[in-house]
């Protein structure tokens, strides 16, 4: 675990959180956040951002009863305070609710030095606000989010983009890629990939013994056995053929309208959607303000709210922090079950006494 203050005797877990976009909603999400009494009872907080930056929003929403702990470093953090590192000691021209380059640039730096922590393990988790995916754009960053970017960072390339509220989790073969460009990239071998991916991260992460996954099918009614198209036979059942012959609890595919109108997405621990939109939009109707967007697949832990800068409503004091916080408590909950599977594993005799049986995940076929 990270490393803080000597005197600082108990030790949590230590939450990098970048700032993302100042001019959008970051600041104030991330501060009412904060606030919550509980969060310093579950984490040390550091965020990477700028002081002056985080006054000037604190004073915008009229928020008079929180300050920041400012630090020169996150080793130095207190668990007893909200902690903020300095990514900058520059007066900064903020324009709220815009995209300024300024704005993009600062995002960057702040991911640079979370980043730089994590890998140090300064930090024990990364929790990120939301970015511009645009004005971030630079000679050291040509990504399209902030998955990409760690997935480079941590030399990772089978990794899964997994959003999560409660019980539900929905996992994507495809990430943003063209609609016209979808069918040629599903092949069996990427589906199989997401779906170990997907398996290991709900035992591993979400510490489900035996998660059972459903897939989603790419055309209209699941193709109709080849009828409206041939991908569900030709490439989605035999890679959900090879998963069940290595052990994995997969079933489909099942039509998307279907699955979620019936709610049969609750007799599964994960859903994996053949593309972005046809799990997203599912995913927003039913947990549009409290979801979380995970990385699976990672070294490391990471995650963000499931919702973007908001320039419409950023300094007007109408922003939910409950996808944010959330995204903090998952990040917490994630690395403790990390840590508890690990221990388990390298002990095989605690193994045995905690090992439950195929049939004890509540879930139905």
């Amino acid at each position: 675990m990270a490393n803080i203050k000597e005197n600082d005797k108990e030790h949590k877990v230590v939450v990098g959180i970048t700032h993302g976009d100042f001019n959008g909603i970051g600041y104030e999400i991330i501060i009412k956040t904060l606030m919550e009494p509980r969060m310093l009872e579950v984490c040390t907080p550091v965020v990477y951002g700028s002081s002056k930056i985080a006054s000037y929003h604190r004073k915008a929403l009229n928020i008079n009863d929180f300050n920041f702990n400012l630090v020169k470093k996150a080793e130095f953090a207190s668990s007893k305070r909200q902690n903020i590192v300095n990514v900058t000691e520059q007066e900064v021209k903020i324009d709220i609710g815009e995209s300024t380059e300024i704005a993009g640039k600062l995002s960057l730096t702040a991911l640079d030095m979370a980043t730089n922590d994590l890998k140090n393990k300064h930090i024990d988790v990364l929790v990120t606000a939301p970015i511009n995916k645009k004005n971030i754009q630079s000679g050291t960053f040509s990504f399209k989010g902030h998955t990409e970017y760690l997935a480079e960072r941590f030399g990772s390339s089978n990794f899964l983009m997994m959003m999560v509220a409660r019980d539900l989790r929905i996992g994507f073969v495809t990430g943003h890629v063209p609609i016209k460009n979808i069918s040629e990239q599903l092949t069996e071998e990427l589906i199989l990939r997401k779906l170990v991916v997907m398996n290991n991260s709900l035992i591993r992460d979400f510490g489900i013994s035996r998660p059972k996954i459903a897939l989603l099918g790419l055309n209209p009614h699941s193709g109709d056995e080849g009828v409206i198209g041939d991908e569900e036979t030709r490439v989605i059942i035999p890679a959900m053929k090879k998963a069940q012959g290595e052990n994995i609890l997969c079933f489909g595919p099942y039509p998307p309208d279907g699955f979620f109108g019936s709610l049969k997405y609750r007799k599964f621990d994960g859903v994996l959607a053949m593309y972005h939109d046809q799990g997203m939009i599912a995913f927003k109707i039913i947990a549009f303000d409290e979801g979380v967007n995970y990385t699976a697949g990672l070294p490391i832990v990471r995650t963000s709210p499931a919702h973007g800068t908001a320039y419409d409503i950023a300094g007007k004091n109408m922003a939910s922090p409950e996808s944010f916080r959330n995204a903090v408590y998952l990040a917490c909950d994630i690395f403790n079950h990390r840590n508890n599977f690990d221990t388990l594993t390298a002990n095989p005799l605690k193994i045995s006494t905690h090992k439950q049986s195929d049939d004890d995940s509540g879930k139905e076929n």
